[in-house]
C-alpha cells in the first residue's frame, strides 16, 4: 500500500512538470527514481551508441551490401520496448498507471510524424556508414551538438551563451577540416564520389537528429510520466520500421539478407551464416538501447544535454573504430578529435558556471524570502503586542 502511494506521488509530481522544462523535472521527480532512471539510460546511451556504430560497420565490411537491411535493423527492435512499457503495471507492480493511459490522437499523430523523419535519418546513417570509417563518421556525426544548438534556440528557447558559441565554432571548424583532408583515408573499394556522397549523407543524418532532439524536449513537456516516453518512443520506432520495410520490400532487402546469409566470397556475408544473423540480431537489440537512452535524457534532462552526451560519446566510437577495424587516425582526424573535444569541455564549463550562478541565485533568494518572512512575523508579533496593551489599558 506505501509502495503505492509513493508511485501515486511520483505519478502526480510527473504530470506537474509537464508544464514545466526538463531542466526542472529533478525538482518536482521522486530523487530516489530520479537518479537510478538517469544513470540506467546513460547506460544504455553508451553500451548502445559504441556498440551498435561498431556492429553496423561490422556488417559492411565483411561483405553486407544492402542499405535498406541496415536502415531496418535500426529500427525493427521495437517490440523490445514492450519489456519496460509493460513489466512494471504487470509484472513488479511499481506504477498504479496503465501501460498507453492518456496517451492522446495528438500524441500519436506526433508520435507518427516524428517516427518516419527518424527513419530518414537511419537510412542518411546506413548510406553514410557504408561508406565512411567509422572513427570518420563518428567525428562527422559530432557536428550534430551544433545543429541542436541552433534548433534549441529556436524550437525551446535555448540561451546563447559564449560557451555555447565556442562550441559551435570549434565543431565546425572540426568537421570542415576533416572534410577536406581525410578523403584519403576512404575503404579501397569506395570510390571519390562514394565517399563524398557518405559524408554529406552522415551531416544529413547529423541535422536531422539535431532537429529530433529539441523537437521531442518539447513534445515531453506535455508527457505525463516517463513510461509514456518508451510508450511515444514505441510508435516513433513502429513508423520507422514501416518505412524500412517498404524500402526493404521495394528494393530486394530481404531478399538480400536472404543471399547474404548463406555465406559466399562474392556475394554472401564472408563470416558464415551464424556470423550474420548474430550480428543483425546484436544490432537490433543495441540500436533499441540507444535509441531508449537518448529518449530518456532528453526527458530526464535537456535537449542540449542529450546532444552533449551523444558528442562525448563519439569520442569513444573513433577509439572504437581505430581499435577494433584499424582506422587510420593520422594528423587531420587527430586535430578534429582536439577541436571537438575541446568544444565539449568549453560547453561543459559554461555550463558549470551556469548552475554555479543558479545556485547562489537560488540561495540569495531564499536568503531574501527568509528575512522578509521574519521581518513580516516580527512585525506582527509586534502588532499583536500593541494591540494587547491597548486592550490592557482600556
Amino acid at each position: 500500500m506505501e509502495n503505492n502511494n509513493n508511485t501515486t506521488n511520483h505519478d502526480d509530481d510527473a504530470k506537474r512538470s509537464s508544464n514545466s522544462t526538463r531542466s526542472e523535472v529533478v525538482v518536482v521527480m521522486n530523487k530516489a527514481t530520479y537518479i537510478p532512471l538517469l544513470v540506467t539510460n546513460f547506460v544504455f546511451l553508451f553500451v548502445g551508441s559504441l556498440s551498435s556504430s561498431l556492429l553496423s560497420k561490422y556488417y559492411f565490411i565483411h561483405n553486407g551490401k544492402s542499405i535498406w537491411v541496415s536502415t531496418w535493423v535500426q529500427c525493427a527492435g521495437f517490440p523490445l520496448l514492450l519489456i519496460p512499457i509493460f513489466l512494471p503495471y504487470y509484472l513488479f507492480n511499481t506504477t498504479t498507471r496503465k501501460p498507453f493511459t492518456r496517451f492522446t490522437p495528438n500524441l500519436l499523430f506526433l508520435s507518427l510524424l516524428i517516427g518516419l523523419l527518424l527513419g530518414l535519418n537511419n537510412l542518411l546513417f546506413s548510406y553514410g556508414n557504408s561508406f565512411l570509417p567509422v572513427s570518420t563518421s563518428a567525428l562527422l556525426l559530432s557536428s550534430q551538438l551544433a545543429f541542436t544548438l541552433v534548433l534549441s534556440v529556436l524550437i525551446v528557447k535555448q540561451k546563447i551563451t559564449f560557451s555555447n558559441l565556442n562550441c559551435v565554432v570549434l565543431l565546425v571548424t572540426s568537421s570542415v577540416l576533416l572534410a577536406l583532408s581525410s578523403s584519403h583515408d576512404k575503404p579501397e573499394s569506395t570510390t571519390r564520389s562514394q565517399y563524398f556522397a557518405g559524408f554529406f549523407c552522415t551531416v544529413g543524418a547529423g541535422l536531422l537528429f539535431a532537429l529530433y532532439l529539441p523537437v521531442m524536449e518539447r513534445v515531453y513537456r506535455k508527457v505525463y510520466c516517463y513510461a509514456m516516453v518508451m510508450e511515444m518512443q514505441l510508435v516513433m520506432e513502429l513508423a520507422a520500421t514501416a518505412l524500412a520495410t517498404a524500402g526493404m520490400a521495394g528494393k530486394g532487402g530481404f531478399e538480400d539478407m536472404v543471399t547474404e546469409s548463406r555465406g559466399g566470397p562474392v556475394e554472401g556475408f564472408d563470416k558464415g551464416t551464424t556470423a550474420y544473423w548474430l550480428t543483425v540480431g546484436f544490432n537490433v537489440v543495441t540500436w533499441q538501447l540507444c535509441f531508449m537512452g537518448t529518449a530518456g535524457m532528453v526527458f530526464l534532462t535537456s535537449s542540449l544535454t542529450g546532444g552533449i552526451c551523444m558528442t562525448a560519446l563519439m569520442t569513444m566510437n573513433v577509439i572504437g573504430g581505430v581499435v577494433v577495424y584499424g582506422d587510420e587516425f593520422g594528423g587531420s582526424k587527430a586535430v578534429s578529435a582536439v577541436l571537438s573535444v575541446w568544444g565539449f569541455c568549453s560547453y561543459v564549463y559554461g555550463m558549470y558556471v551556469k548552475m554555479k550562478q543558479q545556485q547562489q541565485q537560488t540561495l540569495i533568494s531564499s536568503n531574501h524570502n527568509y528575512n522578509q518572512e521574519s521581518q513580516q512575523n516580527e512585525n506582527q508579533s509586534m502588532e499583536m503586542v500593541a494591540r494587547l496593551n491597548v486592550d490592557q489599558s482600556v
